[in-house]
């Protein structure tokens, strides 16, 4: 199967990456020095500079442009498409319908995990690009297939947008360690090996068994934990998605 990806930006530089073994992969973008630069970087795709009217009939797009970009874009492009697969935040199903033609439709929320072949990818859409689009997004890491479109915007926060929450946490770590005394490269290192570790931990078990498990009574996990709840941290990542979700729906609206 030929992908053809609308965008070139830090999604789509992970997603080709771990999509280029098994797919013929053209680019499309605006910017033709970026696009150079990213064909130095995977020699294996293909690049187009994208002018006043592109022919879109029959390709498999992967849109991954800026959502607000989506109205200055769909008059470049002409035809319809075999399939779009979307993975703008908050861009609705029936917004992309209305600004690009395309025989089914996709929408989906990957993350920057998939240049290692670990994205935790949720799809939603037309029911008869289902297998087409676990197909493909299985390629770069774990999918899950939502039955409605509200159930991506909630995923999002935690999907999309969790890499971010997770390394604010890594660093908070590694700077705690810092304060209390370790050298900086020695809390990163540490840091790295918790999480490699703690992935596989995730992948077995519940939240709660795992901090049961770690927590004796009247010890350092303990002392810590009661530290964190006394800060907030648990209703600050409740709040964290919760604001996500809020800032998709408001993206929806507006696109």
């Amino acid at each position: 199967m030929k992908l053809t990806f609308i965008g070139n930006g830090n999604m789509a530089k992970a997603m080709i990456e771990g999509l280029i073994k098994k797919y013929e992969i053209e680019v499309w973008g605006r910017n033709s020095k970026s696009l150079t630069l990213l064909q130095e970087q995977i020699p294996q795709i293909s690049i187009k500079e994208i002018e006043k009217s592109e022919e879109i009939t029959g390709k498999n797009i992967i849109l991954c442009v800026k959502p607000y970009s989506l109205p200055e874009l769909s008059p470049k492009l002409k035809g319809e498409a075999k399939a779009l697969y979307s993975v703008l935040a908050g861009t609705s199903l029936e917004s992309l319908k209305a600004n690009i033609p395309s025989q089914n439709y996709i929408r989906t929320m990957p993350n920057l995990g998939a240049s290692y072949l670990k994205s935790m990818t949720t799809i939603t859409g037309d029911e008869a690009l289902k297998e087409s689009a676990l197909e493909i997004f299985n390629n770069i890491g774990r999918t899950l297939w939502l039955s409605s479109e509200n159930e991506i915007d909630i995923a999002t926060g935690v999907a999309g947008s969790g890499p971010a929450f997770l390394a604010l946490i890594a660093e908070s770590l590694a700077d705690g360690a810092v304060n209390a005394g370790l050298k900086r490269a020695d809390s990163q290192i540490l840091v790295q090996g918790l999480f490699e570790g703690f992935a596989e931990l995730i992948k077995h078990n519940n939240p709660a068994v795992i901090k049961d498990g770690v927590m004796s009574p009247g010890g350092t996990t303990a002392a810590g934990y009661a530290t964190l709840e006394k800060h907030g941290v648990r209703y600050g990542m409740i709040e964290a998605i919760q604001e996500a979700y809020k800032k998709a729906l408001e993206l929806k609206a507006k696109n």
